[in-house]
C-alpha cells in the first residue's frame, strides 16, 4: 500500500493498493499485444491520439492542476503551466512526428536505399514527482507517435497523479492496453526490465537511481534514456545586464520550489558585480511569498516531503559551517507543511557542500570567481552536465564560451528550460540520451538500414 501526501500540511490525502504480480503480468501482456498492432498503423493516422491526449489535458486542465498542486506542493499557476506545457508537447508531435520518422534517402547506386525508423516495442517509464504530468508526457508523445506502447511506474508519492494519467490517456481514447499505469514498489522494478516484454526503459530521476537502473537494464541489453541530476550553473560576467539577470536569475533558481534538475543552482559571478548582483538577487527573493499553493500569488510552496527538506537543511548547516555566507533564509519554517524559505548562500567555494551536491530545492550558492575563464572553470568543477546559463552582453564572446561549458544545452541571456523543438539531457553524470525534438523522438526506434539492390529481369 502506498499513500499520497499533502505537503502543505503533512495529512494523508489517500491510500492505494499496489497491483499484484498477476495485474502487472496482464498490463505487460496487454500492452506487446495492443503495440504489435500500432506499429501498423501509418504516424499521420497515429498523431490523432496525440491531438486527442492535448484535447483532453486542457479540458482537464484546473483538475489536474489542483491535484498536482495537493499531491506535491507546487503552486498553482505553475500547475496549469504544466498542464498546458504537457498539451502543447502533444500537438508539437502530432504536427512534426510524420515528419521526424520519414525514411531518410541514402545517395548510392542502388535503388530506394533508405534509412527506416521502426519502432522499438513497450517502453517502460520510470518517472519522478517533481513534474508528475510533464516527465511523463514529454516521453509519451513522441514514444506513442514512433509506434511503441508504454507502462508507467511512477514516483510511489504521486499516485493519484501515475492514476489520473491513465485516465487521461483512456479519455483520449489510447488503443486498449497500449498504454497502463502500475502502482508498485521500487523493489519490483528490476524484475520489469529484465522482462523480455519491455523493449527499452526511460528514466528521469535521481543520479543514484540511474546508476542502477542504468546497471539492470544493461544487464538486459537493453536501451536506455537517462535523464538525472544536475547542478546547473547560471554564470554571470561583468558586462551582463545585472538587473534582468537577477530577475530572471531568482526564477530560475526557486521555480518548482527549487525541485528540478535544470534549477539553477550554482551562481558563479564575477567579482567585480557580484556585491550588486547578490543584493539584486536578494532583494527578489525576499519578495516572493511563501503560503499556501492553492493561492495565485504564493511563490513558494511545500517541499514535496519531510525528508527532502531535512536533506537540503543538512547541506544549508555544512556550507554554512565550512564558511559559507548566509545571506537569506536558511532555517525551516515552522508549523504545518513542509516549507522551506528561499535561502541565499553567499562565498561558496568548491570544497563546500552547496557546491559539490544537488541542492533539490530553494537554496542559491554564489560563487565569486576572478574573470569569465575561471567562471567556465567554476561551471565545469562538477559531475553533472545538464544546463547551463550564461550573462553577456557580448554575443560572439558568449557563443565561444558555451562551446567550453560542459553541458547538453547551453541558454546564453535566459533561463534553461525544456522545449519540444529542442533536444534536452545531460552528460556525464547527468545522464545520456536526449529527450524532445527529432533526436527525442528517434531514441526508442529502431534506426534501420533497407539496402535494396537493382532487381534481375524477370525471364
Amino acid at each position: 500500500m502506498i499513500s499520497s501526501v499533502n505537503p502543505t500540511n503533512g495529512k494523508q490525502l489517500a491510500t492505494f493498493e499496489l497491483h499484484t504480480e498477476a495485474e502487472v503480468d496482464q498490463a505487460l501482456t496487454a500492452a506487446v499485444k495492443a503495440q504489435a498492432q500500432w506499429k501498423t498503423v501509418p504516424v499521420s493516422e497515429r498523431v490523432t491520439l496525440l491531438k486527442s491526449m492535448a484535447r483532453v489535458l486542457r479540458e482537464e486542465k484546473n483538475r489536474l492542476a489542483e491535484m498536482t498542486t495537493r499531491e506535491m506542493g507546487k503552486p498553482i499557476a505553475e500547475s496549469e503551466a504544466e498542464i498546458e506545457k504537457c498539451a502543447y508537447n502533444c500537438d508539437f508531435y502530432a504536427e512534426h512526428a510524420a515528419g521526424y520518422l520519414a525514411d531518410e534517402e541514402v545517395p548510392s547506386n542502388a535503388s530506394e536505399s533508405v534509412v527506416a525508423f521502426d519502432p522499438l516495442g513497450v517502453v517502460l517509464a520510470i518517472m519522478p514527482w517533481n513534474y508528475p504530468f510533464w516527465q511523463f508526457f514529454r516521453f509519451a508523445a513522441p514514444a506513442l507517435a514512433a509506434g511503441n506502447g508504454a507502462i508507467l511506474k511512477h514516483a510511489n508519492n504521486v499516485p493519484e497523479c501515475a492514476l489520473a494519467i491513465q485516465d487521461v490517456m483512456e479519455k483520449a481514447g489510447c488503443p486498449s492496453g497500449l498504454f497502463s499505469t502500475i502502482l508498485i514498489d521500487a523493489s519490483k522494478v528490476a524484475g520489469l526490465i529484465a522482462d523480455d516484454r519491455i523493449a527499452a526503459v526511460t528514466l528521469t530521476g535521481s543520479t543514484e537511481v540511474g546508476a542502477i537502473v542504468a546497471s539492470q537494464a544493461g544487464q538486459a541489453l537493453k536501451k536506455q534514456v537517462l535523464e538525472l541530476g544536475g547542478s546547473d550553473p547560471f554564470i554571470v560576467l561583468a558586462d551582463a545586464d545585472l538587473e534582468q539577470a537577477a530577475t530572471v536569475a531568482v526564477k530560475a533558481r526557486y521555480i518548482n520550489v527549487g525541485q528540478s534538475c535544470v534549477n539553477a543552482k550554482r551562481f558563479i559571478v564575477e567579482e567585480s558585480v557580484a556585491d550588486r548582483f547578490v543584493e539584486l538577487f536578494c532583494e527578489a527573493a525576499k519578495a516572493l511569498k511563501i503560503g499556501d499553493p492553492m493561492e495565485r500569488d504564493t511563490n513558494i510552496g511545500p517541499m514535496a516531503r519531510e525528508n527532502l527538506r531535512a536533506t537540503l537543511h543538512r547541506q544549508v548547516e555544512a556550507t554554512v559551517k565550512a564558511g559559507g555566507v548566509l545571506k537569506l533564509g536558511g532555517k525551516p519554517v515552522e508549523g504545518d507543511g513542509f516549507f522551506y524559505p528561499p535561502t541565499v548562500i553567499d562565498n561558496v567555494r568548491p570544497d563546500m557542500t552547496a557546491f559539490r551536491e544537488e541542492t533539490f530545492g530553494p537554496v542559491a550558492a554564489i560563487i565569486r570567481v576572478k574573470d569569465a575563464a575561471e567562471a567556465i572553470a567554476m561551471a565545469n568543477d562538477t559531475e553533472f552536465g545538464l544546463g547551463a546559463a550564461l550573462w553577456t552582453r557580448d554575443i560572439a564572446r558568449a557563443k565561444t564560451l558555451s562551446r567550453q561549458i560542459d553541458a547538453g544545452a547551453v541558454f546564453i541571456n535566459g533561463m534553461v528550460a525544456s522545449d519540444p523543438r529542442y533536444p534536452f539531457g545531460g552528460i556525464k553524470r547527468s545522464g545520456y540520451g536526449r529527450e524532445l525534438g527529432v533526436y527525442g523522438i528517434r531514441e526508442f526506434v529502431n534506426i534501420k538500414t533497407v539496402w535494396i539492390g537493382p532487381a534481375k529481369a524477370v525471364k
